[in-house]
């Protein structure tokens, strides 16, 4: 992908990703995040949780897979600035769309609209901006 070939209004398609405890799980421990909301279910529930629930550092690494795998292993991310939601509990979907909002041929930054849903409502919902090369490589 090149800033060339992108337009603002492009649309990023979409991408399903089951939530599953594994997932939720692998993904706090990947982030040293060891909050046992995020892998004991009769904890969570004790706190008024319905079960397990993704961190935001596990959010955080999907919305920026979802980019990249968009944008190409050639740009850059600049900032990413999201708001959780709803959790993310396992059993349930998340379907990550997102369309692009400002482009500066200048300075080859793109910004880009993210929103993950789930079967309760809006889970993540930013904005990415990151740098595309000049030209495809």
């Amino acid at each position: 992908m090149s800033i060339e070939s992108v337009q603002v209004g492009d649309e990023l398609g979409k991408l399903e990703i089951e939530i599953t405890r594994t997932l939720i799980v692998a993904g706090a421990i990947a982030s040293r995040d060891y909050q046992d909301v995020h892998h004991d279910g009769e904890i969570a529930k004790e706190r008024g949780s319905k079960d397990i629930f993704m961190n935001i550092l596990t959010t955080n690494g999907l919305v920026g897979r979802y980019v990249t795998d968009w944008a190409g292993p050639n740009c850059k991310i600049l900032s990413v600035a999201i708001r959780l939601g709803v959790p993310n509990y396992p059993g349930d979907t998340m379907l990550l769309t997102g369309h692009v909002v400002e482009t500066d041929p200048s300075s080859n930054e793109v910004l880009v609209e993210v929103t993950g849903s789930n079967s309760l409502g809006n889970h993540v919902t930013g904005q990415i901006k990151l740098v595309l090369p000049k030209k495809e490589i």
